[in-house]
């Protein structure tokens, strides 16, 4: 039996997953079996190893001779690393110039700016990147050879260009209630139109949709829409009025009475009014408080535009000059004397640096607010009487019934308009359409959108105004909006003075407090040695080791000073150097020398 179940057990007909249990006589020839297959596995892994570290060489060395090129698919690639990026692109997309890093003292401060600095030429590198991918593309009117721009008329234009655009192009024949003021909203989807004679009009002119339509059976001076579509105000004969897009009168300010001209800031949502009074006030209208209310002192204030760079308010003046506003001040900011006469119109561009006025001695001109000097200077035999400027740099200006587009104002003389166009009656208002290639005209006779080529700008950020956002999209960008709304007192003649230290004020308060608190708790605290004992504290040691520290301290003033001298040493030195080098080059002229 005993020699039956060892044959079953040693050759067994069936496979089995399990191992057969072990016996105690076949202990010896497991352990025997171990060792061997032990052996034979640590062979097999040192064969591993040198066929990896054979392997690792080869890699190596193929990569050497690749010259560390990328491979794709086992093919060398032909433009290794990123894309390259032309210098014009990157540098319309820098933020600010880089500043200079702390000592490695203040390591935590330095690891900061390096990491902040690190992320913001990334987000400008993609940006410069991404630019590319833009769909639309500015382009302007030309004409046949021989041709001026602005004979073509507008019929001409809408019968060239496609459908859509063609129908951009209206006349509103309104001769009842006019002249007519009006404004388009942020996203440029939206128009208000505000007759003098008590009518008021909100459509969507794209599709040609009428929102709202009343008459307030009062005079109107003025309308303009507010941070949304679903708001708007009038300046009426006597107070300001706030209505909704359905006609609805929501409120009446009666402190803000008789005003003439109205600009909306829509990151502070501030509603600054001027008014015949003389006074300029701005109204909060996320809360509905007066933020300011600032006696000019100027007379009538009929002449008003906004800096859409920095929120300051420029107010024109019967005496010829132009005075720039904040709601912090009382008094003006910048008084300039623009015109030999009364100011008509005053128009700023999109980038806050370019100033365009027009006057009642028939001069338009253009100043660099920067500088506050002038740049150019035009005569227009009629004069204008309303100014605006387009997303482009494009400037239309109204002599009475004909509108004139001029291309470039500020870099090149102008001597002749871009394009032109005559309508039905007077201009009273004027305004370049947010996003489209569109001018919106008011006029005596009623409203005429005219076809800018090259006025707006092609591509919106969807983020801040976007013309197909949806109700619900609306309704998270005005919450979004409140949150990150900016505070009055931040408006200042430059914006970037705000991430700046006031070492004035910081000198002052410093003052104010030693003086509270009898000392200065900034000031080096005076040494005290330490007291030792073993008769190591004596006078004499005690003594020794002040004067260790105070000679520490004027080593360091000492070791200062020689540096700042070797520093104006090596500056004084770089420039001979270069005063040599440039004495030594040969000019043309020294040919004919004796």
């Amino acid at each position: 039996m005993a020699s039956a179940s060892e044959a079953s057990l040693n050759d067994s007909h069936v496979e089995k997953k399990k191992k057969p249990p072990a016996r105690y006589w076949q202990e010896k020839s497991q352990e025997e079996d171990k060792n061997g297959k032990k052996e034979g596995d640590e062979s097999k892994q040192v064969q591993r190893r040198q066929q990896r570290t054979q392997n690792a060489k080869k890699r190596k060395q193929e990569g050497d001779q690749r010259d560390g090129k990328n491979i794709i698919s086992g093919k060398s690639d032909p433009f290794p690393g990123p894309a390259p990026l032309p210098e014009d692109r990157v540098r319309k997309f820098r933020r600010k110039e880089k500043s200079k890093l702390p000592s490695r003292k203040q390591y935590k401060l330095r690891d900061l700016m390096c990491h902040s600095e690190n992320v913001s030429e990334m987000a400008q590198k993609q940006a410069a990147r991404f630019d590319l991918l833009l769909p639309e593309d500015a382009g302007f009117l030309e004409g046949d050879e021989d041709e001026d721009t602005c004979t073509i008329s507008q019929e001409d234009i809408a019968d060239a260009v496609d459908i859509t655009s063609g129908a951009k192009y209206f006349n509103l024949n309104l001769s009842q209630f006019g002249p007519y003021r009006l404004d388009y909203s942020k996203t440029g989807r939206h128009l208000l139109l505000g007759g003098k004679r008590g009518h008021v009009a909100c459509v969507d002119w794209q599709s040609k949709q009428l929102m709202c339509e009343i008459n307030v059976m009062e005079t109107i001076n003025d309308v303009k829409w507010l941070h949304s579509e679903t708001m708007y105000a009038v300046a009426q004969k006597k107070w300001l009025y706030i209505y909704d897009s359905n006609g609805i009168e929501l409120h009446c300010i009666r402190k803000f009475n008789d005003v003439l001209r109205m600009q909306f800031l829509p990151y502070h949502f501030l509603l600054a009014t001027a008014s015949a009074t003389g006074f300029l006030q701005y109204l909060d209208v996320s809360v509905g408080k007066e933020v300011a209310a600032i006696c000019t002192k100027t007379g009538r204030l009929d002449v008003m535009c906004q800096n859409p760079h920095n929120a300051i308010i420029h107010l024109g003046h019967s005496n010829g000059t132009v005075t720039l506003w904040s709601p912090n001040q009382k008094e003006a900011l910048v008084k300039m004397l623009c015109h030999q006469g009364g100011v008509r119109s005053v128009a700023v561009d999109e980038t806050g640096i370019h100033m365009v006025t027009s006057g009642m001695d028939k001069k338009l001109k253009v100043y660099d607010i920067r500088a506050f000097k002038p740049l150019k200077s035009y005569f227009l035999p009629a004069g204008a009487s309303c100014l605006s400027l387009s997303q482009r740099g494009l400037l239309s200006a109204a002599t009475g019934d004909i509108v004139q587009v001029y291309r470039d104002v500020w870099s090149t003389p102008v001597t002749k308009p871009y394009m032109a166009h005559r309508v039905r009656g007077t201009v009273w208002g004027l305004h370049f359409c947010p996003f489209e290639d569109v001018v919106g005209v008011g006029h005596g006779a009623g409203f005429t959108s005219m076809l800018v080529p090259g006025a707006g700008e092609p591509n919106f950020d969807a983020l801040d105004a976007n013309p197909y956002r949806s109700a619900k999209q609306r309704q998270e960008w005005e919450v979004k909006a409140l949150l990150e709304k900016i505070q009055p007192d931040l408006i200042s003649l430059d914006p970037n003075q705000v991430a700046q230290v006031d070492h004035a004020t910081s000198e002052q308060r410093h003052q104010d407090r030693v003086q509270a608190l009898g000392f200065d708790p900034l000031a080096k605290e005076k040494f005290v040695p330490k007291f030792k004992k073993k008769g190591r504290s004596s006078t004499g040691n005690v003594q020794r080791r002040k004067k260790q520290v105070a000679h520490e301290d004027q080593r360091d003033v000492i070791r200062k000073t020689v540096d700042d001298k070797m520093k104006i040493e090596k500056e004084r030195k770089q420039r001979e150097e270069k005063k040599k080098a440039l004495s030594a080059q040969k000019s043309a002229l020294e040919r004919f020398k004796k």
